[in-house]
């Protein structure tokens, strides 16, 4: 009963299309106020400041301005161009490129979407210039973004770590190989779709070696930005928000390197940091209050119960799990989806005998899924918002090998957790 009032009030809100925030505050308070008898939404600012004021999601502002800064500073274009000169002879050319420059930009970002939208307004008007296929390259592009997500630093994996009480830095470890392992897929999958069509790619950047050699100067800031962070966190010289706010001055030192400071570009930075921020806390503090709701009715433990009564093996109730994953990133929001299930789904699996690590991976290549497939896939629309031509059943059919690969790679992960968990035993 409560199961399917609490999914019946929430489909309606969300097919409303009320804010997620507002639809998560207001299912907290209905349910509070249909099955307990105590005045549970007088807990509401407790709850609140509670979720605000834990010191790692500090981490979360300030790797939003980590991403900003490099993107306005143009380190992002830069990284782009120098790829490009390495790749661009491989079949699919500059496709090669969004999925490296990708797979850096995520490593210094910690975000899908601004991922996605930086490479796009770097990369598209090449793909016009050469004449690409602008169905692939722009679902390469959706693709790519998605690696922000996934290879720390990720705004996602501290979310997912603040919800279950699981160690940051294990979470950061644990999804770099499955990251570079993703982006070869993705590569893979470039190479073979223009082996199979040759008229997908276009024509290629030529470069000589000269140039590649002198070009590698523009991957330096990257990198560095890399071992700053993550670096700093396996040494042992600061959290992981600590190497953030040191991310961020790092990556403040090449904006006044690259002379791209001045007054429009701190507008623009601090612009963008608090429109995200604002976004993302306003939703953690609405799953906060909502878990707390649930958990206070005993909607978590009648869940444990029921999946203990009917009976399944460990590894059947994780397959249902996936699934509803898979079914659900159709049509909620990646963020608002995560912060909705994981304090609910987490303790099922891990009281079936699940590492939270492993799954902790595992969730955020579902949610991968869900960034490019439609009809809510944001990256999707975040490279048509961009590329303002044509139309976005193009990118959306550009994506679906993409969308392949995160399968084939959501199986390798079940079938060999050791891709996920080998290194997390040194930390």
């Amino acid at each position: 009963m409560i199961v399917a009032v609490t999914l019946a009030i929430l489909l309606s809100l969300l097919l409303l299309s009320i804010p997620v925030a507002a639809t998560l505050i207001t299912l907290g308070l209905s349910i509070g106020e249909i099955f307990s008898p105590f005045p549970l939404h007088r807990a509401m600012g407790e709850i609140s400041w509670a979720a605000s004021a834990d010191f790692i999601l500090l981490s979360i502002p300030l790797f939003v301005l980590l991403g900003e800064i490099l993107l306005r500073a143009g380190i992002a274009g830069r990284t782009y161009k120098s790829l490009d000169k390495w790749l661009s002879w491989l079949p699919g050319g500059l496709m090669h490129a969004n999925i490296g420059t990708s797979a850096m930009f995520a490593a210094t970002s910690g975000s899908s979407v601004a991922t996605a939208a930086t490479i796009t307004t770097v990369a598209l008007p090449q793909a016009r210039k050469y004449g690409y296929a602008e169905s692939l390259f722009a679902g390469s592009i959706a693709a790519g973004g998605t690696l922000g997500i996934l290879i720390p630093p990720s705004i996602n994996l501290i979310v997912y770590g603040f919800l279950t009480n699981t160690s940051i830095p294990r979470l950061f470890l644990a999804g770099i190989v499955p990251g570079v392992l993703l982006s070869i897929m993705f590569m893979g999958c470039i190479l073979v779709a223009c082996l199979i069509k040759p008229e997908l790619s276009g024509g290629t950047n030529k470069a000589t070696w000269s140039e590649r050699f002198r070009s590698l100067q523009d991957l330096l800031p990257v990198l560095f930005i890399f071992v700053v962070v993550i670096g700093s966190i396996y040494s042992g010289i600061a959290t992981p928000t600590e190497s953030a706010a040191l991310g961020v001055l790092a990556s403040m030192l090449l904006a006044a390197r690259y002379k791209a400071i001045n007054r429009q570009f701190f507008k623009e930075v601090f612009e963008g940091t608090m429109r995200t921020t604002a976004m993302i806390m306003l939703i953690l503090i609405s799953a906060n209050y909502l878990n707390f709701i649930l958990d206070s009715i005993g909607l978590s433990d009648a869940l444990t119960e029921f999946v203990n009564t009917l009976g399944m093996t460990p590894f059947n109730t994780l397959l249902v799990i996936i699934a509803m994953y898979v079914v659900l990133g159709f049509f909620v929001e990646t963020l608002s989806l995560m912060v909705i299930t994981v304090p609910i789904v987490t303790p099922v699996l891990v009281g079936l005998g699940f590492d939270p690590i492993w799954f902790g991976v595992l969730l955020i290549l579902l949610i991968e899924m869900a960034l490019i497939t439609p009809p809510v896939g944001l990256n999707l629309y975040v490279v048509q918002g961009v590329r303002q031509e044509g139309s976005i059943s193009d990118v959306m059919i550009g994506a679906i090998p993409f969308v392949l690969m995160i399968v084939l790679m959501i199986v390798v992960l079940v079938a060999f957790p050791n891709v996920v968990l080998y290194f997390t035993q040194f930390v």
